[in-house]
């Protein structure tokens, strides 16, 4: 054990992974302990592909058991109950298998050092009816979920002799909802060739996209967002601004002005807060769950830090917080290895505040185009990319990510391995 105590990391995401990885190589297993509930990491902005059945997670999805013992560290499954800074432990909830087995009991972990890196989940705000009847892409499971009930509704729809659309309702107009609703409209091609010989998308299947600003994707460039619009409605997506869903309901959705939505399906991408327990450990947090930190990632604990998500950074003088984005993490990631390499070594820890380089963002329109901005480094000027450059681009995010926590070697092999597996697999997974 490290005299200092070891560094436990809560919450296998884009920034808590690859922390663990790089610190797990360097310092070994009774140095480094990850925590998460689940078994196994899959790159959270490639859910929408899950949703749509045009990723498989049991090819895509990697062993949190595997990567601890490839990467060095120490992998502890289990949800995060309790805080107990005073003796500096973690209470975790009890582990219980599919057929309600208990395989692990509730205990405790000894922290030296804690790392908050818990994500976030999407933000109903207060919306009646949308807990209950909305389906959300937080996880791999709740995205499952949904590819099942999109089979479901199809295969039923088809089979009825008198037809009627699948209606799909997409609330939240932000890089999620976009890269869902073109991912739908992708597969559901691709489903005709797949034992739905007779499902003609562009009768069977209607999408709306409903976004409460006045344009979607609001947070990036007008002509990123003009564009990806103009992509959606090429391919009979309805988008649909200035909608503030007011209520949800089993098959409507109805919006502040009174008006009607017909929706079979509906998935929530409106908004996002940080998980409801982060507000009763005794830290600092914000109205939405966010853990208050400061330009050295610290929470007001000296002993606690937090990444992604589920924390509120500074970014400048102006009081603006960093963006919600897996490049923010994946930063912070690397900036808190050195901080916590000098802590575990026991050395003084002298570091600058943490600086985020905004490389600008990509957006997928589908398995052939894209949009986005690229921020310029050196001119600090932007451009404006999309089509095959701009999807091509923004895969190799996921493979930075790979890289990240696998090597540069094991990367390149699984790379290589998933695009040979396509070549024999089906299109969109039906099973």
């Amino acid at each position: 054990m490290n005299p200092v105590g070891p560094i436990v990391i809560v919450g296998g995401g884009a920034g808590g992974l690859e922390l663990a990885a790089k610190l797990g190589r360097k310092f070994g297993p009774e140095s480094v302990y990850l925590i998460d509930k689940d078994d196994d990491h899959i790159w959270k902005p490639s859910l929408h592909e899950v949703a749509a059945g045009t990723l498989d997670i049991h090819r895509e999805g990697l062993s949190y058991f595997m990567l601890a013992r490839d990467c060095g560290f120490t992998f502890i499954p289990g949800e995060m109950l309790e805080l107990d800074r005073t003796n500096k432990t973690v209470t975790l909830a009890a582990v219980y298998n599919s057929i309600g087995d208990e395989v692990f009991p509730q205990r405790s972990v000894q922290y030296g050092t804690l790392v908050m890196a818990v994500g976030s989940k999407s933000n109903f705000f207060n919306t009646p009816g949308a807990s209950e009847h909305a389906i959300t892409l937080d996880s791999t499971k709740q995205a499952e979920r949904f590819r099942l009930r999109l089979l479901h509704e199809l295969t039923r729809a088809t089979d009825e002799p008198v037809r009627k659309p699948l209606q799909i309702a997409i609330v939240g107009g932000g890089a999620t909802g976009v890269e869902l609703a073109a991912e739908l409209m992708e597969a559901s091609d691709s489903l005709r060739s797949y034992g739905m010989n007779t499902l003609d998308p562009a009768r069977d299947i209607k999408i709306t996209l409903l976004e409460g600003a006045d344009r979607i994707l609001s947070a990036l460039p007008e002509k990123v967002s003009a564009r990806a619009e103009q992509l959606l409605r090429s391919r009979g997506v309805q988008v649909c601004t200035r909608v503030k869903v007011a209520e949800v309901h089993a098959d409507h959705l109805l919006d502040s002005e009174g008006r009607r939505y017909e929706a079979d399906l509906c998935v929530w991408a409106a908004g996002i807060k940080a998980p409801d327990f982060l507000s009763q450990l005794g830290l600092e947090t914000n109205r939405i769950n966010q853990i208050i930190i400061d330009g050295y990632l610290r929470t007001d604990d000296p002993s606690i830090y937090a990444v992604g998500d589920c924390a509120q950074a500074p970014w400048d003088e102006e009081g603006a917080y960093l963006p919600a984005r897996a490049q923010v993490a994946h930063q912070q990631a690397s900036y808190l290895f050195g901080v916590l390499g000098h802590r575990l070594r026991g050395q003084t820890i002298v570091a600058k505040p943490f600086q985020y380089k905004d490389y600008g963002s990509l957006v997928s329109v589908g398995h052939s185009k894209g949009v986005g901005s690229l921020m310029g480094v050196l001119q600090g000027k932007s451009w404006f990319v999309e089509g095959l450059v701009a999807r091509t681009m923004y895969m190799s995010l996921h493979l930075m990510h790979h890289m990240a926590v696998l090597g540069l070697l094991r990367t390149a092999s699984l790379a290589l391995g998933r695009l040979l597996l396509k070549r024999s697999a089906p299109r969109v997974k039906l099973h």
